[in-house]
């Protein structure tokens, strides 16, 4: 019991370091370098297998005593542009409920019983469901101009996070702009064939109307080889559906969010964040106060960002995002395929069924016509 206990505080230290190193890594002025910093893989023996960011982590916590305290330092110590606030230092297990019934309280294992059991997720919880913000979460979210959810998995890393206690309650009396930033590509075991609208139902459904007024959807084209490669290990493009977006109170704002480093699709964060500070500022020009510190500021951020990147990235023109959209992951082929076979087998079953009820019926008949010459015959003989 103990080393169980053990193992799962290790499993949620290292889940809760890679994503707090990921923030780290978004916040930084240089973030590419602060990414090869931070995801950069020790080969000695004594320090194989761990990153400099788990120790630059497990280090701040050591000097500074507390895990929350250390983080926010982090900011001066990084020079970051921005807070990095864990949404709750609690212990918790993220748990799943599949469609057919069997419960999952193993995020890992998620993906791999959803594929193998050929069903879907109906809903996720943790345990226990009563862990507490970390101190100035709630305050920061009260505090924001926008509060962006996504981009991320979406069951085991963006709805989480909205079941914390109080979390999804202040985003929803908040009002401040609340985006959710759609996934590019949809996630084997999680969300096969995921539409856009279906990312942002099951957000609803599991922390209530209120916590979306945009989505931020890619139209942008990617080049055909990654998209293969992709779809060869069950990733497909997300489907925009607009109409059912726009049913669901949400508003939608397309734009080329996507980007390509090397083989990896990744979101534009500039682009992301130019759209983003453009809302806002297009928001204060609409509460007429241009003259406000805030506007100012935001209105520099924009026309800055603009001058940096006038043309962000040249189109393949040749090939278009919808082509590749319409392709079928390997769950779905599955899918499919168990979903033929199971066809075939009550085909089968019911041919089966009427062979042997006409056998039955030839039986009884031939037995009653056997009845009858026995008793005929015997009646005869008498």
């Amino acid at each position: 019991m103990e080393n169980h206990k053990q193992k799962k505080q290790k499993n949620f230290g290292v889940r809760a370091g890679q994503d707090i190193q990921q923030s780290i890594i978004g916040l930084s002025l240089e973030n590419t370098e602060m990414d090869k910093v931070m995801n950069y893989q020790f080969t000695d023996k004594k320090l194989k297998g761990l990153t400099f960011g788990e120790i630059y982590l497990h280090t701040m916590k050591n000097i500074y005593g507390d895990y929350a305290d250390s983080i926010e330092k982090s900011s001066d110590v990084l020079s970051m542009v921005g807070r990095v606030l864990p949404v709750t230092m609690d212990e918790m297990r993220i748990c799943a409920e599949l469609k057919d019934g069997t419960i999952v309280d193993e995020k890992n294992k998620l993906a791999e019983l959803v594929t193998k059991k050929v069903t879907e997720i109906n809903r996720v919880y943790i345990n226990p469901s009563n862990c507490k913000t970390t101190p100035g979460i709630i305050e920061a979210i009260k505090e924001a101009d926008c509060i962006i959810i996504g981009p991320g998995s979406l069951f085991t890393n963006i709805i989480p996070n909205l079941l914390i206690k109080k979390v999804a309650k202040t985003i929803k009396e908040s009002k401040a702009h609340k985006v959710y930033v759609s996934n590019i590509m949809t996630e084997p075991g999680q969300t096969d064939d995921y539409t856009v609208s279906e990312h942002i139902r099951a957000i609803i459904e599991h922390a209530g109307k209120g916590v979306i007024d945009y989505c931020m959807y890619d139209t942008g084209e990617i080049v055909p080889e990654i998209v293969r490669k992709y779809n060869l290990q069950g990733y497909n493009l997300v489907d925009v559906d607009i109409a059912k977006i726009k049913s669901m109170g949400v508003k939608p704002i397309k734009g080329e969010y996507a980007t390509v480093e090397g083989e990896y699709i990744r979101h534009d964060s500039d682009e992301i964040a130019r759209v983003i500070i453009e809302l806002i500022v297009n928001d204060l020009k609409f509460k007429d106060v241009k003259q406000d510190e805030q506007f100012v500021l935001m209105n520099t951020k924009l026309r800055n960002q603009k001058k940096k990147s006038p043309g962000r990235r040249a189109k393949d023109t040749s090939k278009t995002r919808r082509r590749f959209s319409r392709g079928k992951s390997k769950f779905a082929a599955k899918y499919d395929e168990r979903i033929e076979s199971i066809k075939n087998t009550e085909k089968t079953r019911q041919q089966n069924i009427k062979v042997h009820k006409k056998a039955k019926k030839l039986t009884t008949e031939a037995e009653q016509e056997e009845k009858e010459r026995f008793l005929k015959e015997t009646y005869e003989k008498k």
